[in-house]
């Protein structure tokens, strides 16, 4: 959009939709056009001002001798000039202003770039900016909020330019390091260097709609490779489906969603749920034994409570992130921040549907190698931040199609299972319905494995087992009792911990009273582990796996 004044009066005019605006209407808006959506690039200093609490902004003074003219470069004039005349228009010391303040009450500090300052473009004085800023974030444990826009690193200071890139990924890393959330807004646009280090290393990628984002720009490509992007190349809704981002929020709701993710995030606990009853069934014996055939149609009903459905009713709130940060988005495998009782958790499950076109959309609960790498990145980030994870289950099993075997799913499974063995944060996995092969281990390797009492969880599934080994699919029924995958007997053998009764005719009779069991049973499971240390969780972790099917010991003496 572009200012027009007539008068004593002042117009906008908007690029996307081509409509003449009052520019007060827009500003009321935040900068996003009221015809179209198009949300129009913003000073630094403004996205300060709409993303802190009021009159919690303190301004990081940029120090004394930021690098200026280190190649003494000239092209069509001299760099000072250019520098020179930038801060003359903007006002700014450099393409980055930073500030400490709250977000929802949370101490961040904020690094806003801003392109109208040569591009956005990183050089040593705006990596420098962002660097102190990441460092203060380290010094005072706040959590840091990066707001990008940027053509790129700046081609007048050379390969000094491209140090920065390394520079500010270094400093992000030491928050990593320090346990501290950090987050990335990515706007538009975010180019080059800027896109290939500290914006992609957010814990959550949040991105304003239509911001463009990738390492090469169209012009780029198009005179380097000579071929045309696709139409939507390199968006935000682009990028979300490819799994590069965790989701795209428009400006009004940008504050809020930031405050929700950095009271989660930053594991700020409220009092929970008090004394609640435990339903948790521990002894087989109180347990009726049932047909395991009869379980798994219940298990497989399409009127079942979905991952989702729990994630809203067990859970007080949700912010759902997305993409394995590799090559996609699974949609049968959902996850993110939430808080459980007061207590924030990140929440993990596979997700099937209701109605045929929701099964299809979740690709019939069956997870891709791109859903398993997801839950990886979902809990490499709780184990940084020090959350529990909660997982919920149901699903047939792994997605066995070609191009899952092409993108390793075994792979994802196997480093699934090796990443939840050493989580040094509770683990907890629930069964909500069916609990297929290694697609549903590779969300259960953990401290308590609890199952709804008409759940199932099986090697493979019935059919297939009578297909194998009777060569007959009728022979289903048998095969569900042989392998013995009702709750009753997992919980008998030590697979499952607890069995979590459903209401009369399974838990779509009833969901919210279902939902309201799960809350009480995962909130006493987690209040046993959140006391114990990280070294203790990990080694019964381990020796709760070690311990099945262990071998006799050999008697002394004797020979082989």
């Amino acid at each position: 959009m572009a200012d027009t004044r007539t008068g004593s009066s002042t117009w906008t005019y908007c690029h996307g939709c081509r409509t003449v605006l009052f520019a007060l209407t827009v500003a009321r808006n935040l900068g996003v056009c009221p015809e179209c959506g198009r949300h129009q690039r913003l000073t630094a200093t403004d996205r300060l001002a709409q993303l802190l609490d009021p009159g919690s902004a303190e301004l990081l003074e940029p120090p004394a001798g930021l690098p200026e003219d280190p190649l003494g470069f000239v092209d069509t004039q001299p760099y000072l000039k250019r520098l020179e005349e930038a801060r003359r228009q903007t006002g700014l010391a450099e393409a980055a202003v930073c500030s400490r303040g709250t977000i929802g009450m949370i101490p961040v500090i904020v690094a806003a770039m801003d392109f109208r300052f040569l591009g956005g473009s990183l050089g040593g004085g705006a990596g420098e900016l962002i660097t102190l800023a990441a460092e203060a974030a380290l010094l005072e444990r706040r959590a840091l909020v990066i707001v990008t826009a940027s053509g790129g690193a700046r081609m007048q200071e050379g390969i000094l330019s491209l140090m920065q890139m390394a520079k500010v990924s270094q400093a992000i890393g030491r928050l990593d390091e320090a346990a501290l959330l950090t987050v990335t807004v990515v706007t538009d646009p975010t180019y080059g260097g800027v896109a290939a280090s500290f914006a992609a290393l957010g814990d959550v990628i949040i991105a304003e709609p239509g911001a463009r984002l990738g390492f090469a720009g169209p012009r780029v490509i198009e005179q380097t490779i000579h071929a045309s992007p696709p139409p939507g190349f390199q968006t935000a809704e682009s990028v979300l489906r490819n799994g590069m981002i965790d989701m795209v929020v428009p400006r009004p709701l940008l504050r809020t969603t930031l405050a929700a993710v950095l009271t989660i995030g930053t594991g700020r606990r409220r009092d929970d749920d008090g004394d609640l009853a435990d339903p948790r069934v521990v002894d087989p014996s109180g347990v009726a034994a049932g047909n395991p055939a009869d379980s798994l149609a219940l298990a497989r009903a399409l009127d079942r409570p979905t991952a989702l459905d729990y994630a809203r009713m067990v859970l007080d709130q949700f912010v759902e992130l997305h993409g394995d940060r590799v090559s996609g988005d699974c949609t049968a495998t959902v996850g993110g921040l939430g808080t459980l009782a007061g207590t924030p958790i990140v929440f993990i499950g596979t997700q099937k549907g209701h109605t045929a076109a929701e099964l299809v959309s979740h690709n019939h609960g069956m997870p891709v190698p791109s859903g398993y790498r997801k839950a990886a990145r979902l809990m490499r980030m709780a184990a940084k931040l020090g959350l529990p994870v909660v997982t919920f289950v149901d699903t047939p099993g792994a997605y066995p199609g070609i191009e899952a075997e092409e993108r390793g799913q075994a792979v994802a499974i196997a480093e699934n299972l090796r990443l939840m063995s050493a989580l040094p944060v509770p683990v907890v996995a629930v069964l909500t319905g069916e609990g297929g092969s290694g697609g549903a281990l590779a969300l259960g390797v953990a401290d308590q494995v609890l199952m709804l009492a008409n759940a199932t969880y099986s090697v493979i599934s019935p059919e297939g087992c009578a297909a194998i080994l009777w060569r007959d699919t009728a022979a289903a029924q048998r095969a569900a009792a042989a392998l013995q995958i009702d709750a009753r007997s997992l919980l008998a053998r030590g697979v499952i911990d607890a069995i979590v009764p459903e209401p009369a005719g399974g838990a779509q009779r009833d969901a919210p009273a279902m939902a309201a069991a799960l809350r009480a049973a995962l909130n006493c499971v987690l209040r046993e582990l959140r006391t114990r240390p990280a070294s203790r969780l990990v080694a019964e972790r381990r020796a709760r796996f070690r311990g099945f099917c262990v071998a006799a010991p050999a008697l002394a003496g004797t020979m082989s």
